[in-house]
């Protein structure tokens, strides 16, 4: 799972790339560590159908059932120590931390996933700039630090296939309830040499213009959702060993 990434380029450089008309924040300093629920630039289609980047929290909305057991799960401590319980309430206010990472588009029986249904379709897509990533080394020498990835060791700019979508919950039981626009990318099967360190998965990486291009398109899941692919072995370069940043000025 890709909890952390990277964006040191400028970000008039990423809405060139993405051909993003406008943006929202264009004064915004390098990234060398974006965590998740932190805002960070996404590149998405507003209703005119251009390209606009602005600033969004990482983290999609977790699932009904997830949430559902949650607050169960605090409803029968609650109820333990002798509390009354409005179950609703207690559901709406249950902290949702979001979803950085989105794997399983499609069931065991290779249906559309209802909970990610509703945000694969073209007015939900977006593109998530970076310049590197990390994935925690939990396979190899299993020392869960942070190996850091990228196109090569210059680090230039990328794009990550995401998603996005207005949304209202709680993060945080101090912050209550908010509105926030939020966004999570896609994964899919780990390739070398991601695969060495962390076999499960790894982002769904465009590195084409066509590629973009069609994920921003009109164009309905079923003839996009082959982009779910990992990069080809040795695609990506190991850049960086055990940092909590990316810091590395891209040449």
């Amino acid at each position: 799972m890709c909890n952390l990434y990277a964006i040191m380029r400028a970000r008039a450089e990423a809405a060139r790339l993405a051909r993003a008309m406008t943006d929202r924040n264009n004064n915004q300093p390098p990234m060398p560590g974006v965590y998740p629920d932190y805002l960070a630039p996404v590149i998405l289609k507003t209703a005119d159908g251009s390209r606009e980047m602005r600033n969004l929290r990482w983290g999609m909305p977790s699932s009904k059932q997830a949430l559902y057991k949650a607050a169960s799960d605090r409803a029968d401590k609650l109820r333990a120590k002798g509390k009354e319980v409005d179950f609703t309430e207690l559901l709406k206010m249950e902290p949702d931390k979001g979803t950085t990472n989105v794997r399983n588009t499609s069931n065991a029986q290779g249906k559309t996933n209802a909970h990610w249904r509703p945000w694969l379709g073209p007015a939900n897509r977006c593109l998530v700039p970076f310049t590197s990533f990390a994935e925690p080394d939990q396979d190899h020498e299993r020392t869960r630090k942070n190996i850091w990835f990228a196109l090569d060791d210059s680090r230039p700019l990328a794009f990550f296939a995401g998603i996005w979508t207005p949304h209202a919950c709680v993060r945080m039981i101090s912050k209550g309830w908010e509105e926030i626009e939020a966004f999570g990318f896609l994964t899919t099967d780990s390739a070398e040499p991601v695969k060495t360190y962390h076999a499960k998965a790894m982002p769904v990486i465009l590195t084409e213009e066509a590629e973009r291009d069609l994920w921003m398109s009109g164009a309905p899941w079923d003839e996009v959702k082959h982009l779910q692919r990992p990069l080809p072995d040795g695609a990506l370069k190991i850049v960086a060993v055990g940092s909590r940043q990316d810091d590395a000025v891209p040449a």
